[in-house]
């Protein structure tokens, strides 16, 4: 049995080893980074394991219904969707439109209006007061009117419907052409707005898709809002990540995704609930959208006084469905599923942390620290291995032609950060930096903040490998008893899959608050081990930034060591830029031990590998039951139909504070990768 330097059975370092290729960037200091072809868990530090216990074979998120997160909020409450009703405050209320439109003859505006804007915009003016007047519960999408190029001419439409239809907003967005601009006139589902140009200043999103910065629209008049000018909402999904969700529900609502609040992101695969807030949106424009979304649920909808911002909750509940699962023994799956309770696991960042694509975020983070602002450009753009064969041909094309504008037009959307590379570059040819830059922060901000995990990844492996878990030693950093900072000192990622969205500390990011600290920890010294007074659970280690402090012992030495190595230093900036600079950034700390709260695990037999396995809040609500649960199964033979082999899943239900991966419990649980590449069915 492995042991410790200390002589103690503590824990086991996994072997696995990867093919690699060497790939040389055109970096100032020509360093040459070695990139796996597939980034597994020893390439960004994670090895260690808790127990000796042994595992077991098992398969993750074979369905996204084995894998359901529902986030635990700043109460301490299991959020869930349980009910599709309106708020009572307006369920008894005849919206305020129908008063406004229904049964009103406005043949005299419209003429008016014929007259300021002329036939065709006042034909769509009609129709649309039409729609509205039909009393349909269908969201009605906007008008766009004809292309004005006269501001003065637009300053009179907009006031026309300010003083002839109170019940419309009206704003400016982009034409079919660079000298253009449209009116569009939206219905607001509150009441009278008080005219919707966007007082912000900033142009919204132009309709013939050019991107443009925008704030968020204002559902205005509302007779409740006095409850809360925020609108708060349990978001369902299934299969989709938040900002994916966010951008169905935000398109619907003629919204932008940034209007919405919300505590962290979670995983793609799976189904999960979240709380989401909305800036005096009217109730009802949020329950009329449920017909109309796939995968997609809004329920528990209230007033309430501020919105959600990254952060504000306690954790996620996880309800974890292992299937295929095979071991030596049903005693080992047993003593296994009951050591994760007891055992808790190293609180490492997951493989998501470092993307899902070719190219791993902390090697882009790496570059950017070193301020090698093309050779960053180049590694986002460039071909990579393992890419859908017809993207990798969009890349090939450009790295030999340079054709930013054909680039553009063939490249996915979903590939975010290249698109804005490409748009800027567009612009502002040869501005490298100005590029990165354009890409939306807090995907720019997840390169840095991945190379911060990879240190701290294979810091926490030193400090396993080197000192044990059993105790506290001399040098190791712990949180104050007196300021043990709350776990949501840490923004959300429950499980990231997307290169596009991530979630990170609050070190340096725009979204920190105010009242935010960091929390306070000290150097472990003789005194406290005499007394006892810290365990393990206590032991903290840093994220790099310029206000923490490192243990003072020889795991600190894998900070710098493994920086120098990459080019980087962490008490020296190589360059003025700010959020590429790792002394701007403030840092943070992380428990190295996890225990999961709340454990709870249950074996379970089944047939179909389709079958669902657990009640989602949809089935609850729905009074769907699960696979097993049905009473008249059928197992009949007919024919020359076989009877299908019985299998055992494992049923897991915990939870974990924000930050931690639920993927690394189940690391520890089956003692694998929890690549998911490695987990298949078998038949």
């Amino acid at each position: 049995m492995p042991r410790s330097l200390l002589g103690k059975p503590l824990f086991y370092l996994a072997r696995s080893r990867v093919p690699t290729t060497t790939s040389r960037l055109s970096c100032s200091k020509a360093l040459t980074l070695t990139m796996p072809k597939t980034l597994d868990e020893p390439d960004v530090g994670i090895s260690c394991f808790v127990s000796s216990l042994p595992g077991f074979r098992g398969v993750l998120k074979h369905r996204y219904s084995d894998f359901i997160v529902n986030e635990v909020n700043r109460e301490g409450e299991v959020v869930h969707l349980t009910s599709f009703d309106l708020p009572q405050e307006c369920a008894d209320v005849k919206a305020e439109e129908e008063s406004n439109s229904n049964d009103k003859d406005y043949s005299t505006q419209i003429e008016s209006f014929r007259i300021l804007c002329g036939d065709a915009d006042a034909e769509a003016l009609k129709s649309f007061l039409g729609k509205i007047s039909s009393g349909s519960d269908t969201e009605i999408d906007p008008i766009i009117l004809s292309p004005d190029s006269d501001k003065l001419h637009r300053a009179d439409v907009h006031n026309f419907f300010k003083k002839n239809f109170n019940f419309f907003i009206t704003d400016t967005v982009e034409g079919p052409d660079d000298k253009s601009k449209c009116v569009r006139v939206r219905f607001s589902s509150g009441q009278a707005g008080k005219g919707g140009n966007n007082k912000r200043g900033k142009k919204r999103k132009g309709v013939f898709g050019t991107d443009r910065e925008g704030g968020r629209f204002d559902s205005r008049g509302s007779d409740s809002w006095h409850l809360g000018k925020f609108v708060r909402f349990h978001l369902y999904k299934e299969n989709k990540d938040t900002q994916e969700a966010l951008g169905v529900i935000g398109k619907m609502l003629g919204i932008q995704t940034r209007a919405f609040g919300f505590a962290g992101t979670k995983d793609k695969r799976s189904v999960s609930t979240q709380q989401v807030t909305l800036f005096k949106v009217h109730p009802k424009r949020l329950a009329v959208l449920n017909d109309r979304l796939f995968g997609i649920k809004i329920g528990n909808i209230c007033y309430v006084k501020e919105g959600l911002v990254l952060g504000q909750l306690k954790g996620n509940h996880f309800t974890i469905t292992l299937r295929d699962v095979v071991g030596d023994s049903e005693e080992v799956i047993t003593n296994a599923a009951d050591g994760l309770g007891k055992h808790g696991f190293i609180n490492y960042f997951g493989l998501q942390r470092f993307g899902s694509g070719p190219i791993p975020t902390h090697l882009i983070g790496a570059i950017l620290f070193r301020g090698e602002w093309k050779s960053a450009v180049d590694l986002i753009l460039n071909p990579r291995e393992g890419e859908r064969e017809a993207v990798k041909e969009v890349r090939e094309h450009y790295t030999e032609d340079g054709d930013i504008d054909e680039m553009l037009k063939n490249l996915p959307r979903y590939l975010v950060a290249e698109r804005s590379i490409l748009q800027c570059l567009k612009k502002c040819p040869g501005n490298y930096l100005q590029a990165l830059k354009a890409i939306p922060r807090t995907l720019r901000m997840m390169y840095v903040h991945s190379y911060q995990s990879y240190l701290w990844n294979h810091a926490a492996s030193l400090r396993v490998q080197k000192y044990g878990i059993s105790q506290v030693v001399v040098g190791d950093l712990v949180y104050c008893k007196d300021s043990s900072p709350e776990e949501g000192t840490v923004i959300d990622s429950s499980e990231i899959e997307s290169d596009a969205a991530d979630a990170f500390l609050l070190d340096s990011s725009s979204e920190i608050q105010p009242e935010e600290k960091l929390p306070v920890v000290k150097v472990v010294d003789h005194e406290d081990i005499s007394k006892g007074t810290y365990t393990f659970e206590d032991v903290v280690l840093p994220l790099p930034g310029s206000r923490v402090i490192y243990p003072d012992n020889e795991v600190a030495s894998i900070y710098h060591e493994m920086a120098e190595k990459d080019g980087i230093s962490l008490t020296e900036s190589a360059h003025g830029v700010k959020e590429f600079s790792i002394t701007s950034m403030t840092g943070g700390y992380r428990r190295v031990y996890q225990r999961p709260v709340d454990y709870t695990w249950e074996m379970t037999k089944y047939k179909n590998d389709n079958e669902s396995l657990a009640q989602t809040d949809l089935d609850i609500i729905t009074g769907k039951v699960t696979e097993d649960e049905k009473k008249d199964e059928s197992t009949v033979v007919e024919g020359s139909h076989l009877v299908p082999k019985e299998k055992v899943a494992l049923k897991l239900g915990f939870t974990l504070p924000p930050s931690s991966y639920a993927t690394m419990a189940i690391r520890e649980l089956l003692k694998s990768s929890s690549l998911a590449a490695s987990q298949k069915i078998n038949p």
